[in-house]
C-alpha cells in the first residue's frame, strides 16, 4: 500500500499544476493492490507512482491566458513510473522537459478569462484493465484578502481554511475523446468543487467511452504489449483507444472575490486487470471495520432497521433519525421481517427528499438535511441470545468498497460491530443498497431492537 499525501496547490498568485489533474492542480492518494494485478497513476507533487500493472499516462495539455503567458506539455511528454519517462522540448516555445524528473507546470497570476486543456492517453502494457478516476478537494482558502477582494467578500481570513471561492469559479468539464482528441460522451461536469465531489465518489471509466453501460463488466481498456510502436523511424504513443480530455476555465465574469484564494486537491486514475474481475470494486472508497456505535464527523442523521413486534403497529421497523434520535420521517415503518432470509435495503437522496426503502417498505424525509460527513458508516447489533444479524453486500451507486463489504454481530457475544465507508459524499442522487440477514430460533423471536442497523451519513 502506498501512503500518498501530496496536494496540489492552485492559486492566483503562483500554481502548480500536475497533469494528472483536472484543470491544473492536483496530487494523488495511493490505494492498496487487490490480488489481481493493478497499477495508479497517482499525481502526487506533480509525480506517478507504478504499481504491479504497468501504466503509461501520455500527456498533451495547453494552457491559454492571453497577452500575459502561454504554457504547453512538448510533444512526446509521458508519465511513467512516478517522473517524466523522456527528455523532451518544444524550441518555439522554449519548454524543455527532463527524464527522470516529476512533471510540473507553472501557472502565475490566474485570472478571469484563463483556460486550459488537455488530454490523457493510455498504455496498459500486459493486460486489459478496468479504470478509476478518484480525487478529492483538500483545501479551498482564502488566503487573506487584497482591497479589491474584500470590497466583494466578507469571508476573510488568513489562510481562511475552507472560505475560499476558487473551487467554485473553476469550471471543468471531462470527456471522453479518441487519440486525435476528438470529443466523445461527457464523463463529469460542473465547479471545482463539483468535479472533485464526484472523483472523490470513484468515477468508473469504460473502455468504449459509453458511459451509459452498466459498471460491471463494462468494456475494458485494451491492453498492448509496448507503450510505443515505431512509425517512420519515429516512437509513437500505441495507447487505447480511449482517451480522458478535460477542459478548464476561470469565467471572465468572475470577479475579485478570487483575489489571493487557493485550492488543493487529489487526483489519480487507477487501472485493475480485466481477468477474473468484474469492475465493480471500486479503488476510490476504502472501507474499515470497527466496533460500537459509529463516530462520524458531522453525522446530520441516521436511517435505522430494527426488529419490533414482527410487523405489527406497535413498534416500528424503519425510520430515520436525527443524531439525537428524534424521528424525522413519514411513510411507511412497519416490516416483517423474514427469519433467516436476505431483504434487500436502499437509502437514497432524490430530489432533496432523503428515502429510505427495506423491501418495499419505505419511509420519507422531505427536504432532507444534505449530509456533510466525509464518511458513511452501516453499524449492526444484536442483544438476543441465539440470535445474529448481517448486513451484506454493501455498495455505493453499485460499486463495492476497496475492503469489507459486510459486517455481523452474533447475539451470543452481542454488542455493535460497524463497517465505515471513507471519504464518501453522499448526496443528490447516491445510492446506499446492501442486503440484511436477521436469524433467530424458531418460535422464539428476539424481544424489540433486540436486533437491528443503522446507516450514518
Amino acid at each position: 500500500m502506498t501512503d500518498t499525501n501530496n496536494t496540489f496547490g492552485l492559486s492566483r498568485r503562483r500554481v502548480l499544476g500536475g497533469l494528472g489533474a483536472i484543470g491544473i492542480a492536483s496530487a494523488g492518494a495511493g490505494l492498496g493492490t487487490t490480488a489481481f494485478f493493478s497499477d495508479e497513476e497517482s499525481f502526487e507533487n506533480n509525480t506517478l507512482t507504478a504499481g504491479e500493472l504497468d501504466l503509461y499516462v501520455h500527456v498533451d495539455y495547453a494552457e491559454d491566458q492571453g497577452s500575459f503567458a502561454q504554457w504547453s506539455a512538448p510533444t512526446g511528454t509521458y508519465v511513467q513510473g512516478g517522473v517524466i519517462g523522456q527528455s523532451v522540448s518544444d524550441d518555439e516555445t522554449g519548454i524543455s522537459l527532463t527524464a527522470g524528473e516529476p512533471l510540473r507546470i507553472q501557472v502565475v497570476d490566474l485570472k478571469p478569462g484563463d483556460s486550459g486543456e488537455g488530454k490523457f492517453c493510455f498504455s496498459i502494457v500486459n493486460n486489459p484493465a478496468y479504470m478509476w478516476m478518484c480525487g478529492a478537494l483538500t483545501a479551498n482558502d482564502e488566503n487573506g484578502q487584497t482591497g479589491p477582494e474584500s470590497s466583494v467578500d466578507g469571508t476573510g481570513g488568513d489562510p481562511g481554511p475552507g472560505a475560499g471561492e476558487l473551487a467554485d469559479a473553476m469550471e471543468i468539464t471531462v470527456s471522453y475523446c479518441d487519440p486525435d482528441g476528438v470529443v466523445g460522451d461527457e464523463i463529469t461536469t460542473g465547479s471545482l468543487a463539483e468535479v472533485m465531489t464526484a472523483l472523490q465518489n470513484g468515477v468508473p471509466l469504460h473502455g468504449d467511452g459509453d458511459p451509459e453501460q452498466p459498471i460491471a463488466n463494462r468494456p475494458a481498456f485494451e491492453g498492448v504489449d509496448t507503450p510505443f510502436v515505431e512509425v517512420d523511424g519515429t516512437d509513437v504513443p500505441n495507447v487505447a483507444e480511449t482517451c480522458v480530455c478535460f477542459e478548464w476555465e476561470v469565467d471572465s465574469n468572475v470577479g475579485n472575490e478570487i483575489q489571493t484564494d487557493s485550492v488543493e486537491f487529489d487526483f489519480e486514475f487507477y487501472a485493475e486487470q480485466e481477468r477474473h474481475n468484474d469492475g465493480t470494486t471500486n479503488p476510490c472508497i476504502e472501507s474499515i471495520l470497527g466496533e460500537g456505535f459509529p463516530e462520524l464527523d458531522e453525522t446530520v442523521w441516521h436511517a435505522r432497521g430494527i426488529y419490533g413486534d414482527g410487523g405489527g403497529a406497535a413498534n416500528r421497523e424503519l425510520d430515520i433519525r436525527l443524531p439525537d434520535d428524534t424521528p424525522v420521517h413519514s411513510g411507511t415503518e412497519n416490516f416483517a421481517w423474514p427469519n433467516g432470509q436476505g431483504v434487500p435495503f436502499e437509502l437514497t437522496i432524490e430530489n432533496g427528499d432523503a428515502k429510505w426503502d427495506i423491501d418495499g417498505s419505505e419511509v420519507v424525509v422531505s427536504s432532507a438535511p444534505l449530509p456533510t460527513a466525509d464518511a458513511v458508516a452501516v453499524m449492526a447489533k444484536a442483544s438476543a441470545a441465539d440470535s445474529s444479524i448481517e448486513v451484506s453486500d454493501i455498495a455505493f451507486n453499485g460499486t463495492s468498497p476497496t475492503g469489507s463489504d459486510s459486517v455481523a454481530v452474533d447475539g451470543n457475544v452481542g454488542g455493535q460491530q460497524n463497517v465505515t465507508l471513507q471519504t464518501v459524499s453522499f448526496g443528490e442522487g447516491d445510492v446506499i443498497s446492501g442486503t440484511v440477514t436477521m436469524s433467530w430460533p424458531a418460535g422464539s423471536p428476539p424481544s424489540s431492537e433486540g436486533l437491528g442497523f443503522r446507516i450514518d451519513v
